[in-house]
């Protein structure tokens, strides 16, 4: 079991690391072995699940909640993340894909995650991506809404910048509790834009999504450099394995982004948590930085 961490000052306690359901249909697991995986990562201290609307074309939740019916009271053992705010064309009446933040979409998006996930309430919910046409206002009354009836407790953002974090911020009683932003050795754009800084400045810790590129990072010949390097500094570490140096690389942030897991695998998600033992010096952060962006510091 890994300590748990409090993620802003008025936020939740979450796992430090969260596993992350956006493939679930992929998984083709039974409610039974999904149930089953469920017990498992939580018994290694993986407490937090995250989840949107959206994932599997819109059946994600659903097929998560059908395996906690199994166990209602494991709920009592997880923290809940969903999103909201895209839409698709896997539903018939999207006739192309937007983004949509007002009020009424918000709560009733939030209400359906409900009914789909089998549980009273959400401990985060997160607006999924940036909207041009987000009004601050309207997101601030859906929010303030679905707090006051307990529906869900806390809340914050994905994929925002510095600037529209605040300007969400500005409109609301409470604070947002983290972003949720693309961290990894191949794609540093945050790193450096003011996201992460703006997270130091809140105290508030960051989850970081697609650390692995979505499987690129060990798969296309592009990367070859990076994985000679990563596989080096594992054996300089005592890592297991490159992905677990790449998990210790994004722990090593100053802002301690809680990594998203996006396997359906217990075996991974153990070699994965043996990560949060694991400790880059500042050579070796910038060695991987190096052999990822292709070039030394300016």
């Amino acid at each position: 079991m890994h300590q748990r961490c409090q993620i802003s000052p008025q936020g939740p306690e979450f796992s430090p690391l969260i596993a992350g359901y956006w493939r679930l249909m992929e998984w083709e697991m039974s409610p039974q072995a999904l149930l089953a995986f469920m017990e498992q990562h939580i018994e290694l201290g993986i407490t937090t699940v995250d989840h949107a609307d959206i994932y599997g074309d819109y059946q994600c939740e659903a097929a998560f909640g059908n395996a906690l019916r199994l166990k209602p009271a494991l709920r009592e053992r997880m923290e809940i993340v969903s999103k909201c705010g895209i839409a698709t064309t896997a539903r018939p009446d999207h006739a192309l894909g937007h983004y949509i933040t007002d009020r009424a979409h918000i709560v009733a998006s939030a209400e359906q995650s409900l009914k789909n996930l089998h549980t009273d309430y959400l401990d985060l919910l997160l607006i999924h991506r940036p909207d041009p046409l987000m009004d601050a206002d309207e997101v601030a009354d859906a929010f303030t809404t679905l707090h006051s009836s307990g529906k869900v407790r806390h809340f914050g953002v994905s994929n925002f910048t510095p600037a529209q974090f605040s300007l969400l911020q500005s409109r609301l009683p409470f604070t947002l509790a983290t972003n949720q932003v693309e961290i990894s050795p191949l794609n540093q754009t945050v790193t450096l834009d003011g996201t992460l800084d703006q997270c130091q400045q809140l105290r508030v810790r960051p989850m970081a999504w697609s650390c692995l590129g979505g499987g690129r990072l060990f798969t296309e010949p592009r990367y070859q450099a990076l994985r000679d390097e990563l596989e080096a500094i594992a054996g300089e570490i005592g890592a297991q394995s490159p992905e677990q140096v790449v998990y210790a690389w994004i722990l090593r942030l100053p802002s301690r982004p809680l990594p998203i897991l996006g396997t359906g695998k217990i075996a991974r998600v153990q070699e994965a948590c043996a990560a949060l033992s694991l400790s880059l010096s500042r050579q070796q952060w910038f060695r991987i930085r190096k052999a990822a962006l292709g070039y030394d510091v300016p």
